[in-house]
């Protein structure tokens, strides 16, 4: 049962962070390669305390992973994680039953 709450946890946090257009753009990014923080800013063309207020929400969501090299922090995708968020859909999916008729107001 603690697997399952864990599960649900974990894609709560998920999809919050992935509920904002910017996170979106973010993780758009992330995907062809590693970015440091002032590339994001360039390419988003926002400003660093506004970016790292989403960054910290994808990161906490473990949908991020960053390493710090010299004075820059680089992000990149989690992909495990987003691979679980992508298993969660696909239960949700083939457990969900389908209805055999639709209800009728008598």
């Amino acid at each position: 049962m603690s697997d399952l709450i864990e599960l649900n946890t974990s894609a709560c946090s998920g999809f919050h962070a992935l509920s904002d257009p910017l996170r979106l753009q973010i993780i758009d990014l992330l995907r062809q390669q590693e970015l440091c923080v002032c590339d994001l800013c360039d390419r988003l063309e926002v400003r660093q305390s506004k970016l790292s207020f989403h960054l910290k929400t994808l990161k906490e969501a473990r949908l991020l992973r960053s390493r710090q090299e010299g004075k820059w922090s680089y992000y990149s995708l989690n992909l495990p994680e987003i691979a679980r968020l992508e298993q969660y859909l696909s239960n949700l999916r083939q457990a969900t039953p389908r209805p055999s008729r639709s209800c009728s107001d008598d």
